[in-house]
């Protein structure tokens, strides 16, 4: 029998959603039960003898009254309005009907001597109370997607063998071990709760589940693989195990460590162990002290599609600038581990943790030289500027909140000031990684790949359950030359002077060692005037860059607690590019190229104008993969120091 969802609430046990569920199916009331539809069917009740609980012959029914077929066909009918509801289960159906054939039987001693499987599904249900104990066949019990967070095993039928939890909130097993619990239980169901500590694992021996051969602990937050491997181990009868979904089943030797724990095993993780595994991992349990207990994964960004070309969309820079240079990378965020904070292994981590912050106005600084002043923000360049001397060598943006402003003037500074997007910044408890900036190109290579290690399995846990955010950032930076502005040059003009005229001097001399020497035409023209002549170039005053994100999406990782063991996705944000900015791009490509290769760009650029154009979207390849062993040598060779 199953127990439908009801929409009331509060403390409720097993039994009474038993009864409100009864109630529902409205066994004694039209057409179901006795009454003036069936009335000459059955004595009066003073009259009544054991003989007489037989119904009487349907053709015996008088005028007003229903056939049994008729009753049924209400019943039945799925456009009758005492039909049941799709969902209803065989059971509900094979009461309804009795209700009808056989009304007298529908009693209280009928139900518990009955019913060998009860299912209260979805009925917030949060005791199991003691009146189960009346159901004398009871063989099955599901109270999945309850609110249930202990039981007592004393009000266990006995003859239970199956007994399913999932989806529950039971942190403990010691409640259902207290009382001995059902002692031919086969199959306990226990996933998808929260079940923690060490401890737990003395509650999955022998001695509380003789006869077990199916355990689903599956998405709890279970961490001790060898003590819990140790407990199972006496469990004689154990062929069906599922620990996925916990941080203990996140090392790369958890499958091997259990098969060779587990030698009976047949199921784990519902894949079936084959004999290849098996000999694989031969005698991986004796190695157990020298595993890590760590979690390894492996990030791979491959190549960005589908980027528009900003730069066909500026003007030439004048002699005064500004020069303007973009750069392309890919951002996305991994769980931080708290305990290798100290040793600073990761490299290219564009942020640290960023805690949740009221200002709304955020600034990103780049690792220049030169300071981007105004006289009325001194106090805050100069904590940028602090900030900027913390970053790592590859890492170079970190969150940093603007002080609360209180002059009128620097109000209005601030409103002008462009926000930062909030995509350019990791999500608290998180680091930001990025990609090495490129330059523009029809197919960006990332070719990034990045190992994390972590040891906090727990947050990382977490970590693949909500995903990983994946963005394209722009980097727009604007050069101007140092003379454009008399407060950002670094010599005074006298000095200058001198420099100029020393490097006339040189320029002559090394003109009449050309002639004597031919051999040093190289080393004179190398050492001549192109260096010089680009020298001013060099001297330019970078703004601080403009990011702007092109595209960002959530990348789903929880695949990777369900066994898969690698996550292969193509992000897709959009269209950005049009006809008029390919067309623009590949005239402006065509001019850089010699005269025959200037011909098939005009070419293919017909071609394109004459064909359906279809832009290609941007689009950015990402692989994050789970590390696991996949056999004894491959083990101990990671675990062996090099």
């Amino acid at each position: 029998m199953e127990a439908r969802r009801s929409s009331r609430s509060g403390n409720r046990t097993v039994s009474a959603a038993v009864q409100e569920h009864l109630r529902e199916l409205c066994l004694r009331e039209f057409p179901c039960g006795t009454g003036s539809w069936n009335k000459s069917r059955f004595l009066p009740q003073t009259w009544r003898t054991w003989k007489e609980l037989v119904p009487r012959e349907v053709d015996k029914a008088g005028p007003e009254e229903e056939t049994v077929e008729t009753l049924l066909g209400l019943v039945r009918s799925p456009h009758s309005p005492w039909a049941l509801l799709k969902d209803s289960s065989d059971e509900d159906h094979f009461l309804r009907e009795l209700a009808i054939q056989n009304p007298l039987m529908i009693t209280d001693t009928f139900f518990y001597s009955y019913f060998r499987s009860l299912r209260v599904v979805d009925k917030e249900v949060s005791q199991v109370d003691k009146d189960l104990l009346k159901f004398l066949k009871l063989e099955d019990l599901i109270l999945s997607a309850n609110r249930i967070k202990e039981i007592n095993a004393a009000n266990l039928p006995p003859t239970l063998k199956v007994l399913e939890l999932y989806g529950n909130e039971i942190c403990s097993l010691e409640g259902l071990c207290a009382h001995p619990p059902p002692p031919g239980l086969q199959h306990l169901g226990l996933g998808h709760n929260k079940l923690q500590g060490p401890l737990e694992s003395l509650y999955l021996s022998s001695s509380h589940w003789p006869k077990l051969v199916s355990l689903d602990l599956s998405f709890n937050d279970l961490m001790d693989l060898q003590g819990m491997l140790a407990s199972l181990r006496t469990l004689k009868h154990l062929r069906l195990l599922v620990l996925q979904g916990n941080p203990l089943a996140l090392v790369p030797y958890y499958r091997g460590f259990t098969i060779d724990n587990l030698s009976r095993l047949c199921v784990l993780d519902d894949v079936t162990v084959s004999p290849n595994e098996k000999h694989q991992f031969r005698g991986f349990s004796l190695h157990g002290d020298f595993l890590a207990h760590e979690a390894q994964l492996v990030v791979t960004i491959g190549n960005v599609r589908g980027v528009l070309d900003t730069s066909i969309l500026d003007l030439e820079p004048g002699p005064e600038g500004p020069f303007v240079t973009y750069s392309y990378y890919v951002t996305y965020d991994f769980v931080e581990d708290e305990e290798r904070e100290e040793e600073n292994d990761y490299k290219g981590v564009l942020a640290e943790i960023v805690s949740p912050s009221s200002c709304t106005e955020l600034f990103t600084a780049e690792e220049f030289s030169e300071e981007f002043t105004i006289e009325s923000e001194e106090s805050v360049e100069s904590e940028l500027a602090d900030t900027a001397d913390s970053v790592s060598s590859i890492a170079s943006v970190r969150s940093t909140a603007l002080p609360r402003v209180v002059d009128s003037a620097t109000e209005e500074l601030a409103k002008l000031r462009p926000r930062v997007d909030p995509r350019l910044f990791p999500s608290p408890g998180t680091v930001l990684f990025s990609t090495v900036r490129k330059p523009w190109a029809d197919i960006i290579p990332c070719n990034y790949e990045m190992n994390h290690t972590l040891k906090d399995l727990t947050s990382l846990k977490a970590f693949l359950l909500s995903g990983t955010t994946v963005t394209i950032v722009e980097e727009k930076i604007l050069s101007w030359p140092l003379g454009f502005s008399a407060a950002d040059s670094p010599l005074p003009a006298k000095k200058g002077k001198g420099e100029k005229d020393k490097k006339e001097k040189d320029k002559k001399e090394k003109d009449k060692k050309e002639k004597d020497k031919k051999e040093k035409d190289g080393k004179d023209k190398g050492g001549k005037g192109p260096k010089k002549k680009k020298e001013p170039a060099r001297d330019l005053r970078q703004d601080p860059p403009i990011l702007q994100v092109l595209g960002s999406g959530l990348v789903v990782l929880e695949p990777l607690l369900s066994g898969e063991p690698m996550v292969s996705t193509v992000c897709n944000f959009g269209v950005l590019r049009t006809l008029e900015t390919d067309r623009l791009t590949l005239a402006r490509d065509s001019k850089k190229v010699k005269k025959v290769a200037k011909k098939e760009k005009k070419k293919s650029l017909t071609q394109m104008l004459d064909s359906e154009y279809r832009p290609e979207p941007l689009t950015v390849d990402v692989q994050i993969q789970l590390i696991q062993f996949r056999s004894v040598e491959e083990a101990l060779t990671a675990a062996s120091p090099l």
